[in-house]
């Protein structure tokens, strides 16, 4: 019997804040980022790592984000990014930072050590991809992110899934396909796209189911506090579907060995 695959934090990951740049704070975003103040909370209590968290948007709150969103009447016309960061900072005590702009041109994955994307169109997805692996100025490549964790949704179904852009140093088992790897249809350019905004909270609950966005980011979140908080983790992600009450794990991929024998 083969023992259970698991996946361990890096080394120097370990023992550290981690800084992560979340891209988008809409449905799933949103509900990200409130999640990622409470495992900042949680990383404090049980080890020595806690979360420097950047967000990056370029959206303002509409009428259609009332209800399905964190967000109230009063922040109308507001900067999502920066309405949420404020109020987490505030209640935590934290200094996160939000940015008013779309990534990668207003904020570089470079330096941090996870990006989470939260978009909503493969082209987003695509852009975020090539600043990953960009080379730095010199032609070698610069220092990017360890992880990179994408979510994503339709009506009632969803799915998120960690990879790893480069390979670690160190590190002794399989590296971590991305969503781009997993997904090689999002890097078609040529497949329409349907990312237009909704109008009303009543057409918004037409497009996706009013919990979609919380169901798919807590699964992402638990995943999270695995990996950052005992270190290590099981499955790669997973797929969740809110109509048949399914959700399905992404497996972590074979290691080099277990590849040479099949």
């Amino acid at each position: 019997m083969q023992p259970e695959r698991r996946h361990f934090l890096p080394a120097q990951l370990l023992n550290r804040p981690i800084s992560i740049l979340l891209v988008g704070c809409g449905g799933n975003g949103a509900q990200m980022l409130m999640g990622l103040a409470a495992l900042d909370t949680a990383l404090r209590e049980i080890s020595s790592r806690s979360l420097k968290v950047t967000v990056v948007d370029d959206d303002v709150v509409t009428e259609a984000n009332l209800g399905r969103q964190p967000f109230y009447r009063c922040d109308l016309g507001n900067s999502k990014a920066r309405t949420l960061v404020e109020r987490i900072n505030i209640a935590h005590g934290l200094d996160w930072r939000a940015v008013h702009g779309r990534a990668p041109e207003a904020a570089s994955v470079g330096g941090f050590d996870m990006v989470i994307t939260c978009v909503d169109s493969a082209a987003a997805r695509r852009a975020i991809g090539a600043d990953i692996l960009a080379p730095g100025d010199s032609g070698y490549p610069r220092t990017s992110p360890t992880y990179w964790l994408d979510l994503g949704n339709r009506a009632t179904d969803g799915q998120f899934i960690i990879g790893q852009p480069h390979r670690a140093s160190g590190m002794d088992h399989a590296r971590l396909p991305t969503v781009l790897e997993y997904f090689p249809e999002l890097t078609d350019e040529t497949i329409a796209e349907d990312d237009a905004p909704s109008c009303s909270v009543a057409e918004a609950l037409e497009r996706q189911s009013l919990f979609i966005n919380r169901v798919v980011a807590s699964h992402a979140l638990a995943l999270l506090f695995e990996l950052l908080g005992r270190g290590s983790i099981g499955h790669a992600g997973a797929f969740i579907n809110l109509a048949s009450g399914q959700a399905m794990p992404i497996p972590l991929p074979a290691q080099p060995t277990e590849q040479a024998d099949v």
